[in-house]
């Protein structure tokens, strides 16, 4: 197959490490999918009971991304109380296993006491009623927990959430065995994809392509210029994390032609879809959801590869080291495919959690 080769201007682009997997569409319709699932059942009314009137679990799906900062508005007092009590919040939303494992242990390189499995597992305990000091250490409430489960089902079947790429300075993929390993001489930490760097200019390019035209009614309307600012300098650059956050999900919409996030979960579960299931108690669950994105993290970077290393600065000052990729030449439409996939499992896998967590 032809590659692609993305080239990195060494610019002192900035790339942000505060990334939200899927983008609001993608959560949406993870959310969006559950509420169809679990409607008519026990498991919809337990929910309404934890929920605001007019709040619904894809309304609620980006709650945990935008108490990261203002930019879905101010904070509520709610949502003050949660970031004042949890302090490490963000580090909730993802593990660092690297890609080429087949399975999440506890305490592996890249795993951590609060990472996005540990999180499930004690949003789910809580759920239960199980939520003592052990299980539940961070004392979500109920609601909390909710508002958490609704997000991270939808973040920990993003691929880049899970399964992490470690390189050395040539840009090899290596495989941490220890966390100790990881020391920013012989081995690096992507950061999760954001410091590997695709040509953001040829991408667009390339999926014109390949990918279906949004529906003219779904492209975003265009905001009025402030008077005196001068127009924004177009992306070259786009992290390889932001690409599956965000690019992917377009794509993923365009494909199917779906306009929305409900007509998206619409549309799929209309066609039946085969999903992956879990059995037993659901407070295992997050480790099958875990290693199933690690099996699609290891097709995220099938045929990727990162070129020798480089610096960046960031706006604040921060010097940062980067890896620019070669890609295939068609990878948006087999990462789009992935992605449609991981949004349905998603979905499916927090309808079946709600439903195992409060049965008929």
């Amino acid at each position: 197959m032809n590659k692609l080769v993305l080239t990195v201007a060494l610019s002192g682009a900035f790339v942000s490490i505060n990334a939200h997997a899927w983008g609001n569409d993608g959560h949406r319709a993870v959310g969006a999918i559950a509420d169809q699932l679990i409607q008519g059942s026990n498991a919809e009314q337990r929910v309404k009971a934890l929920l605001l009137p007019g709040e619904s679990l894809e309304k609620i799906s980006t709650w945990a991304d935008c108490v990261k900062g203002t930019y879905c508005g101010p904070l509520s007092e709610e949502m003050t109380a949660y970031v004042a009590a949890n302090p490490q919040h963000s580090t909730y939303h993802y593990t660092d296993v690297p890609f080429q494992n087949a399975h999440y242990h506890d305490h592996d390189a890249g795993t951590a006491d609060d990472d996005i499995v540990q999180t499930l597992k004690q949003c789910i305990a809580t759920l239960q009623g199980k939520g003592d000091k052990i299980s539940n250490p961070h004392n979500f409430t109920p609601r909390q927990a909710l508002l958490i489960l609704t997000h991270l089902a939808g973040d920990v079947v993003q691929p880049l959430h899970v399964g992490a790429a470690y390189v050395d300075k040539n840009g090899a993929f290596v495989v941490p065995q220890k966390q100790a390993q990881i020391d920013a001489v012989h081995m690096y930490d992507a950061r999760g994809g954001n410091d590997l760097l695709l040509d953001d200019i040829k991408m667009s390019v390339i999926s014109a392509q390949l990918i279906p035209a949004a529906p003219v009614e779904a492209k975003p309307a265009v905001q009025a210029a402030v008077a005196g600012t001068p127009p924004r300098a177009p992306q070259t650059t786009r992290p390889f994390h932001s690409y599956w956050d965000t690019t992917v999900v377009n794509y993923v919409f365009r494909r199917v032609g779906a306009r929305s996030p409900q007509e998206f979960a619409q549309l799929v579960i209309a066609s039946k879809p085969a999903v992956e299931s879990n059995t037993g108690d659901p407070i295992s669950w997050p480790y099958a959801w875990a290693d199933q994105s690690l099996a699609v993290a290891k097709l995220a970077h099938s045929g990727v590869t990162a070129g020798a290393i480089g610096q960046q600065t960031s706006k604040t000052g921060e010097v940062f080291n980067v890896w620019s990729l070669t890609v295939p030449d068609d990878y948006p439409v087999p990462s789009s495919a992935a992605a449609k996939t991981q949004l349905i499992q998603g979905g499916y896998n927090l309808a079946a959690v709600l439903k195992a967590i409060w049965p008929q």
